[in-house]
């Protein structure tokens, strides 16, 4: 698609987040149903399906940043079609096997078309500063709505046709999203400066992964993906010993994800509106340590629901809130950055909670599982309570075609609180407070230093 067009950049935020959908459901149905339908496999062992539930996130991790920074070099587009071609190869290579080892490196080869760096980059490129901030926030609820989708569609899928027919719909995903992504999505601008704070910058890689708070934060969505990961270890089969059939298991999935989902919405009302994040924060870590402690020690099915629902309302709470985090405590300049590494640190929770949730369910039974999980959450639980509360900072990025002194525009432009300038893109980028800061004083200080 040219970008001689004029486009829409919400809907072109919504074609992207459809994209975005139809991968994450394809390494997302496997879930509720890889424990119990691997067992199948030849060479199936409770260790080996961990890692192909939890493996493609280590090959995602591997991969996400430097197809990211590939996607600087080679273009955004080319980049997620590369990507999409792998996560095919591997979807194809999952349903033509029939050993577990086949599954691991199928699961593998899906991680690998890690496109995430590249799609969200070329969101940054078509959209202004504005709508950013939204357009982040729709991707991110793009990426719930699968994780839900997918605990209703895989069971079903795996009922009629085994994985096989999951990894099928993946392929066909994937070629879908191929259309998607020639006949809807325009190509960016070719002006190297349309980059925003929302891109990654690897001169600020180092940076990022010193930065005490930026480090809680991503320790936290490892643990929350470690435990998430760990739980679709345990929770299939355990429906399975009640007696409920696979076909089944969604009827339990999707009231549970529904309620959990309704129950969050006040509390993110209560971080974001009332400024009370770091409490509610806190609390949902609190509330998924004491869901896990209470699955533990759960025996009936009933308890379990029960055990669920509080486990889901605190993950989709700090799903919400964790990226948010981000944004609020990284750097000027530098939330792309942080970002990209707090991605990565999320892809190794999921691939170390599928691998580390099947070796223990393996040697030490089923409760070992939930135990893990327990034990990383709670040292997770000390970590975030010693962060400090984030200020509610706005982001501004501007052209900026030469360096100046960054504190003579902290104290010469009121309401900014950080700056930073980018050599490499020629921009200046500033967080600011809202409540004092206005762009004309911006632009009139840079014209009055000759840089704007």
């Amino acid at each position: 698609m040219s970008s001689g067009r004029p486009f829409s950049e919400m809907r072109v935020v919504a074609t992207l987040a459809l994209l975005y959908v139809f991968r994450m459901l394809g390494l997302f149905m496997v879930f509720p149903v890889m424990m119990i339908f691997g067992a199948r496999y030849e060479g199936a062992t409770p260790f080996l399906l961990g890692l192909a539930l939890g493996g493609y996130g280590l090959t995602q991790a591997i991969f996400q940043v430097p197809l990211g920074l590939l996607s600087d070099i080679w273009g955004r587009k080319p980049v997620i079609y590369l990507g999409l071609a792998i996560f095919l190869l591997g979807s194809v290579v999952a349903a033509l096997t029939d050993s577990i080892w086949g599954l691991v490196i199928g699961r593998a080869l899906q991680g690998a078309g890690a496109i995430a760096s590249a799609v969200m980059a070329l969101v940054g490129d078509l959209t202004s500063e504005q709508n950013r901030t939204r357009a982040m926030a729709v991707i991110g609820a793009s990426i719930g709505m699968s994780f839900s989708v997918a605990m209703v569609l895989g069971p079903m899928l795996a009922a009629v046709g085994g994985l096989s027919s999951i990894f099928w719909v993946s392929t066909c995903l994937s070629l879908v999203g191929m259309a998607i992504l020639y006949l809807l999505v325009p190509d960016p601008p070719r002006d190297g400066r349309q980059g925003s704070d929302g891109l990654a910058v690897p001169a600020l890689l180092t940076g990022a992964m010193r930065n005490f708070d930026l480090l809680r934060l991503n320790f936290g969505v490892f643990a929350l993906h470690f435990a998430l990961t760990a739980m679709f270890v345990a929770v299939p089969l355990v429906f399975d010993d009640a007696g409920i059939e696979a076909q089944k298991h969604w009827h339990y999935y999707l009231p549970v994800m529904m309620i959990a989902f309704v129950l969050m919405l006040p509390f993110m009302y209560i971080a974001e509106r009332k400024r009370k994040i770091k409490m509610v924060f806190v609390g949902a870590v609190a509330l998924l340590v004491a869901a896990e402690g209470f699955l533990a020690c759960a025996h009936s099915i009933g308890f379990w629901l029960v055990g669920l629902l509080v486990f889901f309302t605190g993950f989709n709470l700090l799903e919400a809130t964790l990226p948010s985090l981000v944004s609020k405590l990284a750097p000027a300049g530098n939330k792309g950055t942080a970002m990209g590494v707090y991605s990565t640190c999320q892809f190794l929770g999921a691939a170390s909670g599928g691998i580390v949730g099947g070796f223990c369910y393996q040697h030490w039974g089923f409760d070992s599982v939930l135990m893990a999980a327990l034990v990383v959450n709670l040292i997770w639980l000390g970590v975030a309570s010693g962060m400090r509360a984030p200020r509610y900072l706005t982001s501004v990025c501007v052209p900026l075609d030469r360096e100046l002194e960054l504190r003579q525009i902290q104290t010469g432009v009121p309401g900014v609180v950080e700056a930073l300038w980018v050599k490499e893109q020629a921009l200046l980028y500033l967080k600011v407070d809202d409540r004092l800061f206005q762009k004309a004083q911006l632009n009139a200080f840079l014209q009055e230093m000759g840089a704007h």
